[in-house]
């Protein structure tokens, strides 16, 4: 592991705070990032990242690797080479990934003003800007399945989108065709074909669905948004696809000069606090 603490040092040693969107203030005694820094990043924890890089850890799981990928925006190669590095099986074609591209890492990075999240091919975010989650919730309290945007809506209902009937029939179908999709893309992805088990298991309504032949597709549409502290509004919702990965990038905006944007305003401000 020695050789992967010092190529992990280095990578962290060439990204400056304001590529990832962080303060640059402070004395530093190199321009790159602090392991504090990359430890938020990553969502590992300090003592975690000082073991790797004095290479006293045991082998990091795939999880682990893509999270500091992303963290450290490395490119496809370099990506590769971090899992050979760590002794893992390098990430196959035939299986989902959680890598997030460096410009798309960047657009979530500086589009501060619209709350937004991206999610691997089957629903489950992967990573999201500090507006999405002061609207809908920290997903960074959120483990395993709870991470899904389709199991969260079938199996645990509750969250801060209020949908019409009509506006529900419609994500639900675009989801079940968009898993479908997934499945005939990775069918050898282990974790996608449980979600879909369970999923059928556990939800009739998902599981007539899937045994249809129904097709649906995402479009823009306007969501009312519940909010425990600043109320209800009503914003625009678009599903975008980012070219070349099999990516869905999640973006909520208000039109200027809006109750909506109004409140996106002030949510920006409070973050995740609660307002007394």
């Amino acid at each position: 592991m020695a050789e992967l603490g010092r190529t992990l040092h280095a990578w962290r040693d060439r990204v400056t705070p304001e590529q990832v969107g962080l303060p640059a203030g402070g004395n530093r005694r190199a321009p790159g990032l602090r392991r504090e820094e990359l430890a938020q990043l990553a969502g590992l924890s300090v003592d975690y990242i000082v073991r790797l890089e004095q290479g006293r850890s045991d082998s990091p799981s795939a999880q682990v690797l893509t999270a500091l990928a992303r963290a450290l925006r490395l490119s496809d190669a370099e990506r590769n080479h971090l899992f050979v590095l760590a002794g893992e099986v390098e990430p196959s074609p035939g299986r989902l990934s959680a890598y997030i591209p460096p410009g798309v890492q960047r657009i979530v990075d500086q589009l501060d003003g619209a709350p937004l999240c991206v999610c691997d091919a089957a629903w489950t975010i992967i990573t999201w800007n500090p507006l999405f989650a002061a609207m809908i919730g920290d997903p960074s309290e959120w483990r395993g399945r709870d991470r899904n945007i389709i199991y969260r809506h079938f199996v645990a209902p509750g969250d801060r989108v209020v949908q019409t009937p009509e506006q529900q029939r419609d994500f639900r179908i675009a989801m079940v065709t968009d898993l479908r999709a997934s499945l005939a893309r990775y069918p050898h992805d282990t974790d996608l074909r449980a979600l879909i088990d369970e999923l059928r298991a556990r939800h009739d309504d998902f599981a007539r669905l899937w045994d249809e032949p129904v097709v649906g597709f995402h479009r823009s549409e306007r969501k009312i948004i519940r909010h425990p502290a600043v109320g209800a509004f009503t914003i625009d919702c678009d599903v975008l696809a980012v070219p070349g990965n099999d990516l869905r990038m999640v973006v909520y905006t208000a039109a200027p000069n809006t109750d909506a944007a109004e409140k996106l305003r002030l949510l920006s401000v409070i973050g995740l606090q609660a307002l007394t």
